[in-house]
Order: C-alpha cells, then structure tokens, then sequence
C-alpha cells in the first residue's frame, strides 16, 4: 500500500526528499572535510614546523638558556623581524619579516621557490627569497635587488611557500628570506627592537613528551619557549576545529529548515489523505496499519534523500581545498571515509520521520466515520503523544549539536536560540493571520480580498513560507551587517587629526631627524611616544619564576614571559577611560610608583586596586602599585598600552620612540617611506590604510565562505519554498477553477495569486532583515562593543530580490490552471 500511494504521488514525494538534500549535503560535506583536514594536519604535522622541535627566544638566550640550547645541538637556526625594505629598480618600499636563515632547514617539507634551485643556490649565493606575491605587485625578477637595511642583496628567486606559514599571516608581512649571516650587517637589530631567535632540531627518535616535561618549565625560567611538531598540529587543529563547528551548525540549519518544509508539506499530504485513511478502516486496516503506510512513504523518502545528499555532498569535497586554500599552510588531500556517509543517510532517514512524526500520527486518530463527513478533517489528535513527539525532536536535536559542538552549553544556547528564531517567525506568521482575519479591508476591491483570504485560508501556507523566507534572509542579512561591524570597528578616520601612519623603532638619537623629515613632507608630528621595555619580574609579592611552576595560579601564562613596551605620560588620550581607582599623571622618583593598567591585564593577572607588581627594567627592579584600572579601545589604531607610567620616572630609562603623522594621500605616504627607509633603515613604517585593507581582504575571504555555507540555507529555503507551493498546487487548483465558473478572468487569477505571495515575500524577506539587524546590534553592543550603523544594501537588495523570487515561485503554480478549461479540471478532480 506504502509504495502504491507513493507511485500515484511521486512528485509530491520528491518535492518532500529534495527539501533535505542539499541540508545532507552541506552536513556531509563538512564532516568530510573536517576528517580530511585532522588527516592532513595529523600527516603533515612535521611539515607544518619543518623539524621536530623548535625552541624560541624573544631576546638573544642568556648564558643558562643558550648552554640548554648547545647541549641539544640544533640543526638550523634563524633570526626573524619585522621590518622595511626597499627595492631600488622602481623605488618601492615595503613593511616585511625578514627571516635570517643558517642550516639547512626546513628538514621536512620544502621551501617552494621559483626557479626550484633557489631554494638551496640563495644560501651559497649571498640572495634573497622574496614573497612571490610581493614580486609580482613591485614588478620584481630574480637579478633584481632588494636593500634591507644597510645591505643591498640581489633576488634570487620567488618564495612561494615555506613550512609553517599561510597565505593569510604573508599578507599583512611578506616574507623575505635570507642568509643568517647577513644580518648583523643590516645593523637592523637596534635597542628595542621586536625580534624572535629560534633554533630547529632534527631529531626523529626523541621522546618528545618527555623531552618537553623536561625543558620547557627550565627554557621557561628563562624567558625561552620549546614547541614540538605534534603540539603544532595540535593547536592548529583546534583552531579549524572552532571553523569546522560554525560550519557545521550553518549546516545544521539548512537541513532545519528542510524538515520544517517536510512538517509542513506532510501536514497537508496527510489532511488531503484523510478520506482514503477512513475508506481503509471501514475495509479493516488497524491505526497501525494505515500509520505505517505512511510513516514507510517518509521513511522511504527520508534514506533515498540521506543517499543522494551524501553523493553531493562527497562531490563538493572537490570544492572546500580551492575555498580554504588561502586559509591551509598545507595542499590539502582528499578521501572518502565512511563514518559521514553512514551519518548522511542516517540523518535522512531520521530527521525525516522526526518531523513528519506530528503530521503522521493524525492518521493513528481518523476515524471510519469521518468517509461520511463533509469536512475531511475532523480527527483530534492525542495532546500526549504530541508533547512525545516535541519532545523526542528537541531531545534528538540537543543531542546532534552536541555531538557537533563537543560542549552542552554552546550545543544548549545553539537549540535554544533556533527554537526561539523559529519561535518568533511562527508567532509573527500566525499574528498576521490573525490581524488580516481581524481587521479585513471589506470595502478593498476583489483581487486583493481574495489575495488577503489565501493568507488565512485552509491548507494556507503562511506559516511555512514565512519561516524558510525569513530564516534565509536572516541568515544571509546578519552575515552582511555582522562584517560591516568588523569592517567599521577597523575603519580608519580619514580626518587630519587621525593617525594613519606610524614608525617604530626610532632610537634616541634619530628623534629629531625624524620629525624634520616629517616636515620636509609637510606632514605633522601627531604623537611622540616613548617606550621602555621591561618585564613583570613578581606579582603581589610572588616571584614569576614560582608563579611558572604554580598549577593553582590564577594568572595567565602569557604575562609570565612578556616582554611590555610601557609609555610614561601625564594625560591619557581618547581610547582610554577610568574605570577603577584615581590617575595620577606626575611623580617623584623617591616614591612608589603608582602605575595604571588595562582591565584585561588586571583581569589576566588577577590584580586589583593596591597591589603591587614590580618590573624587571633591563636588569632594575622598579616596585609599583596599581593605581587606577583603564577600559582601552584596542580597536583604535594608535598605540596603546597595558601598562601606563607616571610622568618623573621612566624618562633615565633606557628607551626608543613611536612617530606618528596622517599622510592625506597614498602618493604621500609612499614618498615619506621612502625617505625614512633611506635615512632611517632600522626604522620600520606601518601605513594603517594598508593594514585596512588587509583586514578587510581577510574579512572577505571569510564572508565568502560563509556566505558558501549560507547558500545551502538560502536554496533549501527556496526548495521548501517551491514543495509548499507545489503541495498546496490542487487545492489551488480547484479554487482557482471555482473563481474561474463563476466568471473570474485569468488576469484576475493572476493578480490575486501575485498579490498573495509578494505580500509573503516582502512580510518573510522584512522580517529576517529586522532580526538580523536586531541580533546584529546586540552583537555590535555587547561582543564587539562598537557602534552600529546598518548598511543599506539587504534593504535595497535582499528584500526585493527574495520578494521577486517567491512571487515567481508563486506565479510558476497557477500556470496550468490558465492553460487548462474549467470543466476539464473538474472532471480529473471528480
């Protein structure tokens, strides 16, 4: 009985299937590729370090570090910094990390170089290995040359890619690559200068855990850091773990939203099949029977739609390596395991049933008489057998996002704020109806009386097509307005007041010379910032070094071997605000020092007002004690600091300078830089619009892919939208027939079906925009802590297109009816 039902209606029954395919696929799909990708990271873990274990210092290792070092007999090592450099063929200059390489790393993977013999001839040669990106956009070739400081070097070959590094971390500092021996010769490496010493080892045998238990709390004492491959790949996987959870759920909610298209479509399948149900008790089928007829359709649908959404979704694994491939240090691999498979199918079947299970259990409640009744369905169902079912979709849900999201709180808070979406959707699909049914325009002219009844109407779709419509655009809008936030919190003010050009590393003596270049491009000294480096050497009078070996610390590790750039001043600027304790802007050096610190440090560290921290300043311990607590705005691109001195104390201190100007034009800019890097080689420049720009290619490249996962959400909703018009297509049918007997005119028709569903189509569309602008300015308020200025684009874009889009949907049903004369369409449905 199952399969003959499903025969006389297949179209229907596909319509249903395909609402959760292409959900099946988006979750395969990932599944896929977040079993690849442990795989790759897991093969390739000695290739993301280039050796087995790194050791790493921030300052040249003292004495007791480096004999830790010697003993270990490091294979390669190198110096890498930040820094300017300039390429004389066409005067161009450019903010890079320099790393100076000596040894014959990396010893796993390779470094990619174009020609291939660079990546080995650079070394004997005396070249550099420049970032194929940055040779392409300064026009460079290998013969060419590139000045680094006091050094001119020619180029001897395109770096393309190297162990350990991603296309994302080369766009904000290409890579240049030369000899270790060349770079005392720069004279780069002045007082204050940020800079990383790390030595590689080559050791394929050693136990590594007990080899890192062993050395790291010794390195950590002094100020040094030992990684191992396996921790690496370790980190990095957790770190697209995060990515492959948001995608996941992204996923989660397309196929959602399928199955609310299989509740619905089934509910009016099911109330159309009442009088067949009836027809097979009175003939002595039991409930269980005529349940089971159905429930097998469903099924049925349910793992044919699981087996084709899991062969899509193995297709689009060709697609994820060219989406993420500026995103993996690694060429990603491919293969077909069968876990996601299993899960594919699965999920199809039983999502499918879950959400056709309250529609399918009215069949257990028709009963025989209702063959003689006129309405079609009278048949109450059991309210406990519903709050079973509820129950058993919320339980299965819960239980899914846990499984995706490792956490009960995230996968509790993901639920809850799904059903509440769909909670607010559905009230505001069912108020509409109920205000056209209250306050109904009885003097409007037919079509549109005739268009506002359809809303309220049996069998209407109001409900289900609100839902799809608004959680697509809710979907697509919150990603738009979510990335203007982040693009606005990095926005750059472009008034003459603003900073948008900085030098660092501007030594003592080069202070003036710095600012008279300023002014020879007339351009203004806007900051004059001194900096003093020094560390915490204790915190409320316990040492650091105990504080290291302590596991009941409450003080984040990062704090134990940070360097901190410290300014003094009496003032504080517009990022900073009092938000605990009194600033005190001058002081006596004969006096504890009262300093000001960042809510987060004082957070990081567990400080508060009055205790006292005393810093390592170059080898003089200086005692402070908190003072006031600031609220910085990191956002604001201008230096700010942690750690805020006193005017009257640090100005003896060893220290170096930070100039800032605003350069008005981009032409200006570049002809400051190329001054300074003449003059000033050790002095770095970072132009912030540059740095703007990278934020907002980054920010792109990550909207792109989630606006790829969006689109799974966006075409199932249209695919619901196209089985919930196509299901109600008879009950259409036979209406429109009635209208058409009694003299309406197929332009009447039409206008009343176009009406019907623009009205739908622009109530969805706006709704989603409002909540995504809602949830957008939450976000604005209390994660991003910035305001929030909604962009134009989903109100002048996304709300007529999708509202288009569903009128055509709407008007593609009614065709056959204007093709089609009355009386043949009474005789099929007679």
């Amino acid at each position: 009985m199952a399969w003959r039902d499903a025969k006389a209606s297949r179209m229907r029954l596909m319509l249903f299937m395909a609402s959760i395919i292409l959900g099946i696929a988006a979750v395969v799909s990932i599944q896929l590729f977040s079993q690849n990708l442990t795989d790759n990271i897991q093969r390739h873990s000695k290739s993301l370090m280039g050796a087995d274990f790194t050791i790493d210092s921030d300052e040249l290792p003292n004495p007791r570090a480096q004999a830790i070092i010697d003993s270990l007999k490091p294979d390669a090592s190198e110096i890498n910094f930040v820094s300017m450099v300039a390429f004389p063929k066409n005067d161009g200059t450019k903010l890079v990390r320099v790393r100076g390489l000596q040894g014959e790393f990396p010893f796993y993977g390779k470094l990619d170089t174009e020609p291939v013999a660079a990546a080995i001839s650079y070394q004997a040669l005396g070249g550099a290995l420049v970032d194929a990106t940055l040779m392409l956009q300064y026009n460079l070739q290998a013969g060419d040359s590139i000045k680094i400081g006091e050094i001119t070097l020619p180029l001897a070959g395109a770096l393309k890619a190297i162990p350990g590094n991603s296309a994302v971390a080369t766009s904000v500092a290409p890579l240049v690559i030369i000899p270790f021996r060349f770079i005392e010769a720069t004279e780069l490496l002045q007082f204050g200068s940020r800079k990383e010493y790390r030595f590689f080892f080559k050791q394929p045998n050693t136990d590594l855990l007990r080899l890192e238990e062993k050395l790291q709390p010794m390195l950590e004492a002094e100020n040094a850091d030992f990684d191992t491959h396996t921790r690496t790949s370790s980190r990095l996987g957790k770190r697209y773990d995060n990515v492959g959870s948001f995608l996941n759920l992204t996923a989660f909610i397309a196929l959602l939203l399928g199955c609310v298209g299989i509740a619905s479509s089934v509910n009016i399948y099911i109330k159309e099949k009442i009088k067949a149900i009836a027809i097979l008790k009175c003939l002595g089928a039991s409930r269980k029977q005529s349940f089971l007829i159905f429930l097998i359709q469903i099924a049925g649908i349910g793992i044919l739609g699981g087996i084709i959404g899991t062969a899509i979704g193995v297709g689009l694994q060709e697609l994820f390596p060219i989406v993420l491939k500026e995103f993996l240090p690694f060429e990603l691999t491919i293969s077909i395991t069968s876990q996601p498979l299993i899960i594919g199918v699965f999920l199809g079947l039983v999502m499918s049933v879950l959400f056709a299970l309250l529609p399918l259990l009215r069949t257990w409640y028709v009963s025989p008489l209702d063959v003689l009744r006129v309405s079609g369905d009278t048949s109450k169902q059991s309210r406990k057998a519903s709050y079973v079912a509820i129950a058993v979709i919320v339980l299965f849900l819960y239980a899914f996002s846990f499984w995706l999201l490792k956490d009960w709180l995230f996968a509790l808070a993901f639920i809850v704020a799904i059903m509440l979406t769909f909670g607010i959707l559905s009230g505001i699909a069912i108020a509409t109806m109920k205000l056209v049914k209250a306050y109904f325009p009885k003097g409007a002219g037919f079509t549109t009386r005739q268009s506002l009844l359809n809303l309220f109407r049996p069998n209407n779709q109001t409900i289900v097509l609100l839902i799809a419509i608004g959680l697509g655009t809710f979907l697509i809008s919150t990603l738009y307005f979510t990335k203007d936030i982040l693009l606005d919190k990095a926005e750059i003010g472009q008034t003459s007041k603003s900073v948008n050009l900085i030098t660092l590393d501007v030594q003592p003596d080069q202070v003036d010379e710095v600012a008279n270049t300023f002014k020879a491009n007339d351009l203004p000294v806007l900051d004059n910032i001194p900096l003093v480096t020094m560390r915490m050497h204790s915190i409320k009078n316990v040492l650091v070094n105990t504080l290291r070996t302590d596991t009941t610390a409450q003080v984040k590790s990062w704090l134990l071997n940070h360097e901190f750039r410290t300014t003094y001043r009496a003032n504080l600027i517009d990022s900073e605000e009092i938000i605990a304790g009194e600033w005190v802007p001058n002081q006596k050096t004969d006096e504890i020092i009262q300093v000001s610190i960042s809510d987060n440090l004082a957070e990081d560290a567990n400080v508060s007002l009055g205790d006292s921290i005393v810093f390592n300043v170059q080898g003089v311990l200086m005692e402070t004690v908190i003072k006031s607590i600031r609220k910085v705005d990191w956002a604001n691109l201008q230096p700010n600091f942690t750690v805020l001195f006193p005017s009257g104390v640090l100005e003896n201190a060893p220290q170096f300078y930070v100039l800032t100007t605003n350069a008005p034009t981009e032409a200006s800019s570049a002809k400051l830089q190329r001054d300074l890097v003449s003059k000033f080689p050790n002095v770095s420049v970072i132009d912030l619009r540059q740095m703007f720009t990278v934020v907002e290619d980054i920010l792109n490249k990550v909207s792109w892919i989630i606006n790829f996962m969006a689109f799974f959400s966006i075409l199932t909703g249209i695919i619901v939208l196209i089985g919930s018009v196509r299901t109600s297509k008879y009950q259409r049918i036979k209406e429109s027939v009635l209208l058409r007997t009694l003299g309406a005119k197929n332009k009447q028709i039409l206008t009343i079906t176009a009406l019907e569903y623009l009205f739908l189509g622009i109530l969805g569309s706006l709704l989603g925009i409002l909540l995504a602008l809602v949830s957008s300015l939450l976000l604005a308020i209390f994660v991003f802590e910035q305001p929030f200025t909604p962009s134009l684009i989903p109100f002048l874009v996304f709300l007529p297109g999708i509202s288009l889009l569903v009128l055509g949907i709407g008007l593609s049903n009614i065709r056959e009816v204007l093709r089609s004369s009355p009386l043949e369409v009474l005789r099929k449905s007679g």
